[in-house]
């Protein structure tokens, strides 16, 4: 059981706040139990900024001291225009000096950046604030068109919502597919959207846009193990392939042959995580055809082979 810490400052946004307690309580192991211990860590009593006409305050029976032994440190959205606390800073230089891995949400990036643990790194925030981060901090290679950004020790999400997928991506590193996959159930959140799908900027849908997709993204999901290419996707959508590959890429920062491939993997992981079945089988039920190009996929994806995955997620098979 891995421990998480929260470091709520003055200011912080509720909702950020919120995302890690729920998705990191939902994860759970296949004999039910917990995955994380998870701490909130304020110093007394801080003010939300989840309403601006009515902020409300929480109070914690941890203090920012209590990140130093925690595995995780993530730092929620706060108000970019308040400097934060001098020794909440010198708390997370500390606790990424003793190997914690921190990870921020939506402005909380802000933090990690006045404590220097971004420089030389690549990071996003908010899409609205992203400017202002890369202005602010020029060692920063600041991308405001992702979701969330995978340093290693270090990780930044962009806003809102896209900490829920940040979160997420934690638990499918932490504990393997099968976990996260079950987390997400949970929570009732959609498939884990990569961390390099689009930021929704400035989405204006047009008559009959939203959601148009959700059908043809189901009929792909149900024939994984079968050949398709992008003229089958398109004659199933009832749509050219040019303006197929353009509404894959508004709805989900991705080619169709891209967002297909994805759900391969991922249907591979689970399969990796909670079955006997050999890779040449695995290989052939998920529509790669072969174990040679499932490992060519799956290395270049994942960054291991299937066989090491599996040695190291793998969980008893029921």
């Amino acid at each position: 059981m891995r421990r998480i810490a929260i470091l709520a400052l003055d200011g912080v946004v509720a909702f950020d706040l919120t995302i890690p307690c729920q998705v990191f309580a939902a994860a759970r192991f296949a004999d039910g139990t917990p995955a994380y211990e998870i701490r909130v860590c304020a110093d007394r009593s801080v003010t939300t900024t989840a309403c601006e006409q009515q902020p409300f305050q929480i109070s914690s029976p941890h203090g920012w001291d209590d990140i130093l032994d925690a595995d995780t440190v993530i730092v929620p959205g706060a108000d970019p225009d308040r400097a934060p606390h001098p020794r909440a800073v010198r708390l997370l230089r500390e606790a990424a000096a003793r190997g914690a891995r921190i990870a921020s949400i939506c402005t909380g990036a802000f933090v990690l950046a006045a404590a220097g643990l971004l420089d030389g790194r690549r990071a996003t925030t908010h899409w609205q604030l992203a400017g202002r981060l890369a202005t602010g901090h020029p060692r920063i290679e600041v991308d405001p068109s992702v979701l969330f950004v995978d340093e290693g020790t270090v990780l930044t999400s962009a806003g809102v919502a896209a900490g829920l997928d940040l979160c997420l991506h934690l638990v499918r590193r932490d504990h393997g597919a099968a976990v996260a996959a079950t987390t997400g159930r949970m929570i009732v959140m959609a498939p884990q959207r990569a961390g390099g799908q689009a930021q929704f900027i400035d989405h204006r849908p047009t008559a009959g846009d939203a959601g148009d997709l959700v059908p043809t993204l189901q009929w792909i999901q149900e024939r994984l193990e079968t050949p398709l290419t992008v003229a089958d996707i398109a004659a199933r959508a009832a749509m050219s392939p040019r303006n197929l590959a353009r509404r894959f890429r508004a709805h989900t920062g991705a080619t169709p042959m891209q967002w297909l491939l994805g759900r391969r993997i991922q249907r591979v992981r689970e399969l990796l995580e909670t079955t006997d079945l050999t890779v040449d089988r695995i290989a052939r039920t998920t529509g790669f055809g072969s174990t040679e190009t499932l490992r060519h996929h799956f290395g270049r994806q994942v960054g291991c082979t299937p066989s090491l995955y599996r040695a190291t997620f793998r969980g008893p098979v029921r």
